[in-house]
């Protein structure tokens, strides 16, 4: 499946169907649904949201966000979901990447990039060797705390991240600590193609709160609208 990466915005860590439910009606068109992960629990089991994406109608889409790092485990839960997008976050050989791409080419792969203490010129390389097997790349902040990779509500340095995006050929997703008081700014300065949260349009119960994800919505869009008239 071909997607477009114009206007990304995907809102992750979907918890059951009325959460779902909810960020349709705000107009997020990516929901992001971690699953098989190294770190943090699980939000939901993989049959409630095989239910969830199954009652998706474009352009509204399931993504799953996994650690998951052969292409046949992959591809065996992207079967199992009926999702045709997979983010994944572990590092994964250029030799499975080539080999999900080679299997099942309809499947758009999007390869986080993850911004730790100066590794800048290691995430230059990783853009450099991987972009010819994937569709697209998502730029995260890793916790040093936790050893997480995403899902850490922290933001890091949005030069190395305004670098990825000059230098990658594919489009890229910015992600990490974004919320709606700090996405207008984010884009502004990295341009990316889209942006991705999770924790950033949550309230203090867990869960997903309309007014937040309408006001990230909105700035986002705002920040696209001038990006795209060369404000």
């Amino acid at each position: 499946m071909s997607i477009s990466f114009k206007r990304f915005i995907q809102i992750a860590g979907i918890k059951d169907a009325d959460e779902a439910n909810l960020l349709v009606e705000c107009g997020v068109r990516y929901l992001g649904f971690p699953l098989q992960l190294a770190f943090h629990k699980e939000d939901l089991s993989e049959s409630e949201a095989a239910e969830i994406i199954k009652s998706l109608s474009p352009p509204h889409y399931g993504v799953l966000i996994t650690y998951l790092d052969e292409a046949d485990a992959i591809v065996d839960l992207c079967e199992k979901l009926g999702c045709s997008i997979v983010q994944l976050h572990e590092q994964i050989s250029v030799y499975e990447l080539a080999r999900l791409r080679n299997y099942r080419p309809d499947i758009t792969v999007i390869k986080s990039l993850i911004v730790s203490d100066d590794n800048l010129n290691e995430l230059i390389k990783d853009v450099d060797l991987l972009s010819e097997h994937v569709d697209a790349f998502i730029i995260d902040t890793y916790d040093h705390a936790t050893g997480a990779s995403g899902a850490t509500g922290k933001t890091h340095d949005w030069n190395v991240s305004r670098t990825l995006v000059d230098v990658s050929g594919k489009p890229v997703i910015l992600a990490g600590g974004l919320n709606e008081t700090n996405v207008y700014e984010a884009l502004k300065f990295v341009r990316p193609a889209g942006v991705d949260t999770h924790t950033g349009v949550e309230g203090i119960n867990g869960r997903k709160e309309g007014s937040m994800v309408r006001k990230f919505i909105d700035e986002a869009n705002r920040a696209f609208r001038e990006l795209e008239r060369g404000i």
